[in-house]
């Protein structure tokens, strides 16, 4: 039997705690120093507070959309994380979450104020808006629509908690003898303006953006006066070093040079011109007794040929306005406007039966679709299919080569789109293959589709 000497045994222990304590107390050291970022992607999860609402974030009928939520889905993939969302409901909620140290980013539209700007600690910002005063359209019948901050007297105003309007309202009844306003924490932007849509309330404050979206959902809106004439929206970051902000900054303007940014505002944002009152009213009714009789339609064409159902169903309504009857002065029939020598390539055999006209524009939209090479991605890539089922791919093609002369994205539908209208002149059409084109025929006609699909996504998550 081998004996050790006591004290080597004490020493080996000793040195054995010791080295296990440095490698603790070595640990606590690098996690202490760690920057705010680094922990982020130690931890592989971006936790974000977001606002649900049309502009920021909302779950449509096939998968998670919105501007802001696409923004902060892209910087997460471009730091290698998940995502992991705290979703919230008014901008008062978000701003609470914020001050509970809850996520390592708010993103719920938030214009960064000076005020603001003691307490939090912002990202770059992104997107500039004005704030209008939004009325009941109403009120011009009975002569009380304000036409300067003196008429907001007397009025039943109420805005968001928390937001930059309760501060624009605020400043503004300081300096207007007799004006009143109410703020709410119960209440969305949205919500409230729906609220005026349906005069409960007199008026509230909104973004240019924002308005202009829900306007298509509550068409007795009307913008009044401007109160704000520039706001620049930004997320709020957890405090901290300057990690996360500075690698926002050089994510932020790598997506705006690539083109990306300016496609995710074309595609939320460039469609919002499209509205026209009655044409929106007439629209909402048809959504409720025409649709559900074809949209079952619309849904085995999904599965059929991988196109969202909504898509189909938009621009069934640009074509045709969902009845299964209509025609045109050139002899296209049916739900999807087929012309005749489309329906029998598609083996359509009677362009009046919905399932077959729908079956049959779905077919055609994917052999476009699939012609279109693989640079074209994204959003743009259904803005190419459709603009070409309007136009012809000839015409597309000619678009592209136009594009790179004049030394755009012929990949982007952004740049495509400023060309296309260009085909109408002849000194640019001239010397291409397919010739004249009305050019900003299939511009409005992605425009009006989107503005429809937008609308439907919107019926859809109420």
């Amino acid at each position: 039997m081998r004996y050790y000497k006591p004290k080597l045994v004490i020493a080996v222990l000793f040195f054995i705690i010791g080295w296990q304590a440095s490698l603790f107390f070595i640990n606590i050291y690098k996690t202490e120093s760690a920057t705010t970022l680094e922990k982020i992607k130690e931890k592989k999860r971006l936790d974000v507070v977001i606002l649900n609402s049309q502009t920021v974030y909302y779950v449509g009928s096939y998968k998670e959309r919105g501007f802001e939520y696409e923004l902060i889905s892209d910087y997460a993939k471009k730091l290698g994380v998940d995502l992991n969302l705290t979703i919230v409901d008014t901008v008062s909620e978000a701003v609470q979450k914020t001050r509970e140290g809850i996520g390592d980013i708010t993103v719920a539209s938030i214009s960064e104020t000076p005020t603001r700007a003691k307490e939090f600690k912002f990202g770059p910002q992104y997107y500039t808006t004005k704030e209008h005063l939004i009325c009941n359209s109403s009120m011009y019948k009975k002569g009380t629509i304000p036409q300067n901050v003196q008429d907001l007297i007397g009025l039943n105003i109420v805005v968001g908690q928390d937001t930059s309007y309760e501060q624009t309202m605020g400043k503004l009844s300081l300096d207007v003898l007799g004006l009143d306003f109410n703020s709410t924490d119960r209440y969305s932007t949205e919500q409230l303006l729906e609220l005026t849509n349906n005069q409960t309330i007199d008026c509230t404050v909104a973004d240019s953006n924002i308005f202009m979206i829900n306007q298509r959902y509550y068409p007795e809106l009307v913008r009044t006066l401007v109160l704000n004439e520039k706001k620049n929206l930004a997320w709020i970051l957890r405090d901290g070093d300057n990690s996360v902000k500075e690698s926002l900054y050089k994510w932020l303007n790598a997506y705006e040079h690539s083109g990306k940014m300016a496609e995710l505002r074309d595609f939320y944002y460039s469609f919002l011109d499209v509205f026209d009152y009655y044409g929106t009213t007439v629209f909402y009714k048809r959504l409720k007794t025409r649709l559900p009789k074809y949209e079952k339609y619309f849904k085995e064409a999904q599965e059929k040929y991988n196109i969202p159902w909504v898509l189909l169903a938009a621009q069934s309504y640009q074509e045709s306005h969902w009845n299964p009857r209509a025609r045109s002065y050139t002899g296209v029939r049916g739900l999807m406007m087929l012309t005749q020598v489309t329906a029998k390539q598609m083996g359509v055999q009677n362009r009046l039966n919905a399932q077959e006209s729908i079956d049959g524009g779905a077919k055609y939209l994917s052999r476009i679709e699939k012609r279109f090479p693989p640079q074209i991605k994204g959003k743009s890539r259904w803005s190419f299919t459709l603009a070409a089922y309007n136009v012809g791919m000839g015409h597309i093609h000619d678009a592209q080569i136009l594009a790179r002369k004049l030394n755009k994205n012929p990949y982007s539908w952004n740049d495509i789109k400023k060309v296309l209208p260009l085909l109408a002149q002849k000194k640019y059409y001239k010397s291409l293959k397919h010739g004249y084109a009305r050019g900003s025929e299939p511009v409005r006609y992605v425009n009006s589709i989107q503005h429809y699909l937008d609308m439907i996504h919107k019926d859809e998550t109420d």
